[in-house]
């Protein structure tokens, strides 16, 4: 009798972790108990029966700067994941987002075993930055599982074989999320307003974004005290989350990963730290507000190498600024604060900017294939390439 087939899932952050645990569902629908899974990942991940050897939410790092000062940290994980790997002997390994450790990942095991596929699951956006990474990763691995057609071209270009699977994230099944029922348990009037923000997935993003959101909320509770304010908290940075926000001097709602899509559906408008969260609030029909800020030497080192006129993907799809975007130093509490008062103030323009960006999510892809699956056949299709050389 054959053994299972044993594959090897690598994530560093939330987004990785659902992206992982998506495609480790589909693969154990497809094959059952012929496959087996290890490597490193998240809690969602674990759920799905892959358990991580340590906590990756140390490995949440954003900007070259503290990427330099966590290179030590990042190095020595870098390593234990290509340990496991070594000890494993897994028939292909699947290296998820995170670009700056997946990518040192790949060339550490490429160089242990150069026999094992090595699958990228979501490419760096080549499309905004740093264009030369997309001739680095063709060299690093053997095939691309991308999120979107765009990404596609840059990739083929230099030779690397590329599955367009689509995002999870457009495929995100709102029509359960109950927006009266959260408004009804949290004590809230069906008509009251209802600020929905959501700091991010990342320590640093916590860190940098909370006492901001805190700031430009104060201003925006000066304005209208009946406004009511909830806070998702990240199931990776949940506890960070919930300590700031316990601090802050007015009434918040303290929002769980589970109940998140009925809090979209209750919110009048969002605030949100950019990121795939930008997607799931246009799916729910959510007018929105985006902001961001990195280290800021890095912000310097970056901004010389970034071209793309957008950061949030609906509007980089549209190549319109559909929802406003406050990046670094424009992503201050006067500004945001006069962003969102513009949505709550203005029902109609809040409608309509929900709209475009509904119309927008079309052009991403949205109404396709269930990626996760599209995703699970394209690695059982690597599998058996190298299988049959």
């Amino acid at each position: 009798m054959s053994r299972p087939l044993k594959i090897m899932l690598v994530a560093a952050e939330a987004s990785g972790d659902a992206l992982g645990a998506g495609l480790a569902k589909a693969l154990r629908a497809r094959l059952g108990d012929d496959v087996v899974f290890v490597g490193v990942g998240g809690p969602r991940m674990a759920a799905e029966g892959v358990a991580s050897p340590f906590d990756i939410a140390e490995l949440s790092i954003l900007g070259w700067i503290e990427g330099l000062r966590a290179y030590g940290k990042v190095k020595a994980r870098v390593a234990e994941t290509a340990a496991l790997a070594a000890r494993e002997t897994p028939d292909a390994v699947v290296l998820i987002d995170s670009w700056g450790f997946t990518i040192r990942v790949a060339q550490a095991i490429r160089a242990a075993r150069p026999d094992v596929p090595l699958i990228k699951y979501v490419g760096p956006q080549v499309w905004a930055s740093r264009p030369g990474r997309a001739k680095t990763l063709a060299g690093a691995v053997d095939h691309l599982l991308a999120l979107y057609s765009f990404d596609a071209p840059w990739f083929e270009r230099e030779g690397l074989k590329t599955t367009v699977v689509g995002s999870p994230a457009l495929h995100v099944d709102m029509s359960g999320a109950d927006g009266a029922a959260f408004r009804a348990q949290r004590g809230m009037d069906a008509g009251a307003r209802l600020l929905l923000v959501l700091p991010g997935s990342r320590p640093s993003e916590i860190g940098r974004m909370t006492p901001v959101y805190e700031a430009a909320i104060r201003k925006l509770k000066a304005a209208d005290p009946a406004l009511e304010v909830a806070v998702v908290a990240a199931g990776t940075v949940a506890k960070d989350v919930a300590g700031r926000v316990a601090a802050w001097p007015f009434r918040v709602h303290l929002v769980s990963e589970a109940e998140k899509y009925d809090a979209m559906r209750a919110a009048t408008a969002a605030l949100a730290t950019s990121g795939t969260v930008s997607t799931e609030l246009a799916l729910a029909g959510v007018p929105m507000v985006i902001a961001y800020r990195i280290d800021g030497l890095s912000y310097l080192l970056m901004k010389r190498l970034v071209t793309a006129k957008h950061i949030t993907l609906f509007n980089v799809a549209a190549d319109e600024r559909i929802a406003p975007e406050f990046i670094q130093n424009d992503a201050t509490p006067e500004k945001l604060s006069a962003a969102v008062g513009r949505l709550l103030a203005d029902p109609e323009a809040a409608a309509d900017q929900a709209r475009r960006q509904t119309a927008a999510l079309e052009l991403m892809g949205r109404g396709g294939p269930d990626p996760s699956e599209l995703a699970a056949n394209a690695v059982l299709r690597v599998i058996a390439a190298k299988a049959s050389r």
